[in-house]
């Protein structure tokens, strides 16, 4: 059952801006997104098609986007069914962390992460920095990471250093705003906010196309969540996350009411098609 689609392209992050900078959806993404949303993240190559066609992506396009990533080693097909494999596992139990509120306690202490390895190439570098952004890490400067520790991570680093302390000097106030732009990720809460409300408005409609719009209006919070820093109120009286948390979950519950009746419209129409 499809929970949480969430866009499967690495977010491009500026840190002082705020703002998400989502690459339009290819039939790639719409895959991966659906699958990152779905528990357990598998799903028959028929339900995908329907899916997809949402989006007005012809069936041979996606099926030519479903080779290359199980070449790729994101997926693997089994009798016609498709299922997310090795680093995307990671990525869905981030997103999924997002959706919980923080625990209310903190015991002052930090998580300090710093990368060890001399030489990385690219591709280790940017498969890090997606690790680190889902841990909800602030980049303190290259391969120096910090968070207040009043969360954990649901796996840790190759070839870094972790350590949790107290910070001994210095000011934890301004520490957070080296780390985060609190600001930039209130005005864009507010504007993943808005566009849950618009999707909750308009997934009443019969229209096919509301469906679709709201799937990226989901994703695009999701997306957010993951990231969302988690702080705790000492450090963040005024949580940035909290109200797209508690709006995500309604529009959920919207969506996956209207997407079950699509898909059920598809088989009734196929079953339909097939008996003439």
């Amino acid at each position: 059952m499809l929970h949480s689609p969430s866009v499967a392209n690495d977010m491009r992050i500026n840190k002082r801006v705020g703002a998400p900078l989502l690459e339009p959806l290819s039939p790639r993404s719409i895959v991966l997104s659906l699958l990152l949303g779905s528990h357990p993240p598998r799903m028959p190559v028929g339900r995908i098609l329907e899916f997809t066609s949402l989006f007005g992506i012809a069936d041979g396009a996606v099926r030519t986007a479903l080779s290359r990533m199980v070449a790729s080693g994101d997926l693997v097909n089994v009798d016609g069914t498709y299922q997310l494999v090795g680093r995307l596992i990671e990525r869905q139990a981030q997103q999924d962390a997002g959706r919980h509120h923080p625990p209310n306690s903190w015991d002052g202490t930090w998580w300090t992460i710093v990368v060890l390895a001399e030489r990385r190439t690219m591709a280790q570098r940017r498969t890090f920095r997606a690790w680190a952004a889902g841990a909800r890490l602030g980049e303190l400067r290259p391969d120096v990471w910090l968070r207040p520790a009043n969360v954990g991570f649901s796996s840790e680093p190759a070839d870094a250093l972790v350590t949790r302390g107290h910070i001994v000097t210095g000011d934890e106030q301004q520490l957070v705003g080296q780390l985060w732009d609190l600001d930039a990720l209130q005005l864009r809460s507010a504007g993943n906010g808005r566009a849950l409300d618009d999707a909750a408005e308009r997934l009443g409609d019969l229209d096919d196309r509301a469906l679709a719009d709201a799937f990226v209006a989901l994703a695009a919070a999701q997306q957010f969540l993951r990231i969302e820093p988690q702080l705790p109120a000492a450090l963040a009286p005024h949580a940035t996350g909290d109200a797209v948390r508690m709006r995500y979950s309604d529009v959920l519950d919207l969506f996956e009411a209207r997407l079950a009746r699509f898909f059920a419209e598809r088989g009734a129409a196929r079953f339909s098609t097939d008996a003439r």
